[in-house]
């Protein structure tokens, strides 16, 4: 990670303290472009306080987070959305009560229009280019036969889909991804596993958090361990298998 003009997130001395505890301990991290990054560890560990300090949910005590030249601490999370980070939630954060399309149409009509001139009403009217670009990225993630469905109706795996669309659509410099295959069934799991294959061929830079090893040895191309607010070790997935010390600290002891 010497060529700093590849780095897409820039991570220095993050600290986060809430109530005493220390949640994140001068956290460095840097993520290369067109990289699938994992950072794993076990729970309580720190992993999604560090993504909202990322995507601006919480505030660092201290510490910068960088998107290439432009700083993202300080700013409000629609502000670094806008700049080109979209994040897919542990729970999904959909618009239950819309159709898949609607809930797509949504962040790519706010990302053209921008937090303040966006008209939902004007723009879901009547924008072919919107629409198709909506529908294409249904299509990449196999949903388009569902397009006019209800959200609320569709199963776990099927919202984390349309997450994980309302993100696509976007087109993000990088894409954060909080544990997108929590709760799911081994073929829904599957399932995504291919789709963001898919994606990481196109050379869209990801960072994933995730307790599923079988996902992070199948996409990631480097591995962050975070345990008690620090990271302890860093590598390729089979640096990181073979780790004394990431064994100990993430599983007791037992194998990766």
């Amino acid at each position: 990670m010497e060529n700093v003009s590849n780095i897409v997130l820039n991570v220095t001395g993050v600290e986060k303290t809430f109530g005493g505890l220390q949640a994140l301990s001068n956290i460095n991290l840097q993520i290369e472009e067109g990289k699938t990054h994992a950072i794993i560890g076990p729970n309580g560990a720190g992993k999604s306080t560090l993504l909202n300090v990322c995507v601006g949910r919480l505030a660092p005590d201290s510490g910068t987070v960088m998107l290439g030249d432009e700083t993202l601490t300080g700013k409000m999370p629609y502000e670094i959305n806008q700049l080109g980070v979209a994040r897919v939630f542990q729970t999904p954060e959909i618009f239950p009560e819309l159709t898949l399309m609607e809930n797509v149409l949504i962040p790519a009509l706010a990302k053209r229009d921008g937090q303040f001139k966006f008209n939902p009403f004007k723009s879901l009217l009547g924008d072919k280019k919107i629409h198709d670009e909506a529908m294409s990225v249904l299509e990449d993630l196999g949903l388009q036969d569902q397009a006019q469905r209800n959200a609320a109706s569709m199963s776990r795996g099927d919202k984390r889909r349309v997450e994980l669309a309302m993100c696509l659509v976007q087109s993000p410099k990088l894409l954060l991804l909080d544990e997108p295959t929590a709760g799911m069934s081994r073929h829904d799991t599957n399932q995504t596993i291919e789709i963001l294959q898919q994606i990481k061929k196109r050379g869209m830079t990801k960072v994933i958090i995730e307790h599923d090893m079988h996902v992070v040895f199948s996409l990631a191309d480097h591995v962050s361990v975070l345990a008690q607010g620090a990271i302890i070790a860093e590598g390729t997935p089979e640096e990181i298998r073979g780790n004394p010390k990431v064994q100990e600290a993430y599983l007791g002891g037992a194998h990766l």
